[in-house]
């Protein structure tokens, strides 16, 4: 199990003064940022595939799978996250059926061993196409899973915002998913946007902490599929970012993350 974390401009600047270790950087597929994040060791690519979009033509998973082999990326990563505007009906079978088709598209390529699916946080955020409530439902994401046998992407900083809407418990909602399948953690802090909107990607507070603490020891205990990394996902570039990626932050909260990850230093 490794730990990784987002490329940015302060964990660039954390890396070269020796002041934090990863095993990976996690690189959105952005060629300019794979390059420059190599120059800092072995990298990752997180690629932004939707399942329920529509499938996708060739030349799309042309690029995918360079991208893949260049950067030794284990898994090809999508999110489930299909559009309410696209469905049928707002049932679970409907999701079920846009999601698996797209799934399967990846399956058949790359390998159901060498796909995952994420779960997305409901309410996504500000959207001009949201997605139904079902896509974050453990018992489809399950379903999901067991029908195309990949993998599971395990976003705990999305699950808590999906069981905080629904008022459950966040530890109740996560043991729910297919833990038995899962191949990678994402975590960051929730937080707020200036706009007040809830929203993740944010400083770790002490309940962050306590869930992921709680995640690591289910790992290390059998009771969950061992993850290839535990991925931090605070910090990055651009607009999105340019608000919460504080090299303090990320100071203080990478070295944590690696003793969790790697108990024996």
């Amino acid at each position: 199990m490794l730990f990784s974390l987002n490329y940015s401009t302060e964990m660039d600047e954390l890396l070269r003064e020796g002041a934090i270790r990863v095993d990976r950087v996690k690189c959105a597929d952005w060629p300019d940022m794979i390059e420059t994040a190599r120059q800092l060791g072995p990298v990752y690519v997180h690629f932004p595939l939707l399942a329920g979009h529509g499938l996708l033509d060739e030349a799309k998973l042309d690029q995918v799978a360079q991208m893949r082999d260049e950067t030794e990326t284990p898994y090809i990563n999508v999110h489930i996250a299909p559009l309410l505007s696209d469905l049928p009906s707002v049932s679970a079978d409907a999701v079920y059926d846009v999601v698996v088709r797209d799934i399967v598209q990846l399956a058949e390529r790359f390998g159901a061993e060498n796909v995952i699916a994420e779960n997305i946080p409901f309410p996504e955020g500000e959207t001009s196409a949201p997605k139904p409530l079902l896509a974050s439902d453990p018992q489809v994401i399950t379903r999901i899973i067991e029908a195309t046998g990949v993998g599971l992407l395990l976003d705990i900083g999305h699950a808590r915002r999906t069981a905080e809407h629904i008022a459950f418990d966040p530890k109740k909602h996560i043991e729910q998913m297919p833990v038995h399948a899962l191949r990678e953690v994402h975590i960051t802090g929730l937080g707020y946007k200036p706009d007040g909107q809830r929203t993740d990607h944010m400083p770790m507070r002490e309940d962050d902490w306590e869930l992921l603490e709680w995640a690591i020891e289910n790992i290390r205990a059998g009771r969950w599929a061992t993850p290839w990394s535990v991925s931090c996902e605070y910090g990055g570039l651009g607009a999105p970012f340019k608000w919460r990626s504080e090299k303090t932050v990320i100071a203080r909260e990478a070295p944590r993350m690696w003793s969790l990850v790697h108990p024996a230093g």
